[in-house]
Parts: C-alpha cells; structure tokens; sequence
C-alpha cells in the first residue's frame, strides 16, 4: 500500500512538473507574441506619422502658396479665405490648427462667403442677385482687408 502511494505520488509529481514546464513554455510563447505584436504596433504608429507629416507638409505648401497669391494680389481675399480655412482644417497632430481663434478674420470673411454660389452655380444667378452677393463680399473684403493682411503674414511665416 505504501509502494502504491509512493507510485501514485511520483506520477502525479511527474504529470504536476510536466504541466508546469508546459504551462511556462505557453507563457513563453505568449510573451514572445506580444512583444511581435508591440513592435508591428509601434512600426504602424511610425508610418501613421510619417504619412501624417508627408500630408500636413503638402496642404501647408498650398496654403503658403494662397496666401503669397493673395498678399500679392494675385487671388481674390474671399476665395483666399475659403481655400484656407478648408485646408488648414484638415492638418493633423501638431501642425493643426483653431482657425476661428488664429485667424479672426479670414473666418469672419469665410463666413460671409461660404454659402455664396460659385462657379458655375454663380453663373446660373440672376444678375441681380449676383451683385447683391458681390456687394456683400467687396464690403466684407474692405473692411476686413488690413487685418486679413496682418494675417496672411503670419500664414506666410508657418513652415511647410
């Protein structure tokens, strides 16, 4: 009786030792895994960025470009206004931007245009309606012009 118990004890040592050893190589190989899985993350978060800054480096391009075009004339202030604020509210990460609170008054004028017909869908307009529209946009263009100045500036001073 005492030589079974012995027996039956040594195997349940055995089968107890084997699935711990088991039970390790697991945990081994679970760690292992997640180690594969954080790298792939932190190569994917690295991409990620790196197309973001590619991204935000092309729209800051553009919009540097309007506004040295409407600082010299080149591109009407409404238009100017319109082409801005749809870019610079697509920057991502650091690059992004509050335009209601850095640029007062280039919103203030989208605001003013941004329901405006243009295009094509301004040559459908009666011609009355389109000086009304274009008397609203010289008004909002002369008052607003000396400050939208002071902040194409500050535009054509932000890196690409």
């Amino acid at each position: 009786m005492q030589n079974m118990t012995f027996w039956f004890g040594l195997v349940g040592a055995i089968v107890i030792g084997g699935l711990t050893v088991y039970a390790g190589y697991l945990l081994f190989q679970l760690y292992q895994q997640k180690q594969r899985h954080q790298r792939f993350l932190e190569k994917a978060q690295a991409r990620q960025l790196d197309k973001m800054a590619e991204r935000n480096k092309t729209i800051m391009k553009s919009v540097l470009v309007i506004a040295t075009a409407s600082k010299q004339q080149q591109c009407d202030l409404s238009e100017a206004a319109i082409r801005l604020y749809k870019l610079m509210e697509v920057l991502q990460g650091e690059k992004r931007v509050d335009f209601r609170i850095a640029y007062p008054s280039l919103c203030e004028l989208y605001d003013v245009v941004k329901d405006m017909p243009r295009g094509e869908e301004r040559q459908q307009q009666e011609k009355q309606a389109r000086m009304q529209n274009n008397l609203i946009r010289v008004k909002a263009e002369a008052r607003l012009q000396d400050a939208i100045a002071k902040e194409l500036d500050a535009i054509s001073q932000l890196s690409a």
